[in-house]
């Protein structure tokens, strides 16, 4: 999930493509593809993996792809045919993927093993400091060298999904409570609890640098305007 911070436009990446779902009803954006990893770089490119779907020309997997029109085309970028990337994470060094390994690129078309390879189920990267932060079974763990080397963070609650805003790093346990993270990921605060199993978050800062977060469940998509203290259905736009 990806929120514009000036629109709060809210897209929701799907087996099905990609939705609006800031909108009601949601409104599906481009072509239907099986997007399995996504993630949005710090300029608003969009970037993603999976397959292809009905109608959309593109190899199975469809590796590294790319948006510059907020979804309405991809452009295949690298790994055409060899990766489906779960899990993808941008940081100002370039980009980390899982798609059953660790890999690591500096320039989106080369890709090497990490150093440290991890059983990653969702990452997170920072836009600025090389800072990823990937969730596993076993635990939180932490980069600071864009996803090529890493650390357990000590004390940290068992996180399913991170996102950050800045330097604030919010996470949700699978049972929906939410924890946020003023110093990258290193240290955390519980706050509150959504309702229902949770499938994707996001974050943004308004001006004081209070959080505003969202959280995608089965049955739809609840926003806090409070660090996380509280959520509501969101109010979508007709």
């Amino acid at each position: 999930m990806s929120v514009d911070p000036g629109t709060n436009r809210v897209l929701l990446a799907t087996h099905d493509g990609l939705f609006d779902v800031s909108r009601k009803p949601a409104v599906k954006i481009g072509p239907t593809i099986d997007l399995m990893g996504f993630t949005t770089a710090g300029d608003g490119t969009l970037f993603a993996s999976g397959h292809p779907g009905p109608g959309t020309n593109l190899p199975n997997p469809v590796g590294l792809i790319q948006s510059s029109d907020a979804g309405q085309t991809w452009e295949p970028v690298s790994r055409q045919g060899e990766s489906d990337f779960h899990a993808l994470a941008a940081t100002d060094d370039g980009l980390v993927g899982h798609d059953g390994r660790l890999l690591v690129s500096t320039n989106k078309e080369q890709w090497e093993p990490a150093t440290t390879d991890i059983p990653a189920y969702n990452l997170a990267g920072a836009s600025t400091g090389g800072v990823v932060l990937a969730t596993t079974e076993d635990g939180l763990l932490r980069s600071t060298d864009s996803g090529r080397t890493w650390a357990d963070v000590p004390g940290s609650p068992l996180l399913m999904f991170t996102t950050f805003s800045g330097d604030d790093a919010v996470g949700i346990t699978p049972d929906g409570r939410i924890h946020t993270s003023n110093d990258a990921g290193i240290s955390w605060q519980a706050r509150g609890t959504i309702d229902g199993e949770p499938a994707a978050i996001a974050a943004t800062s308004t001006n004081d640098g209070t959080l505003r977060v969202w959280v995608a469940t089965g049955t739809g998509v609840q926003v806090s305007t409070d660090n996380g203290q509280s959520f509501t259905a969101l109010a979508a736009a007709t």
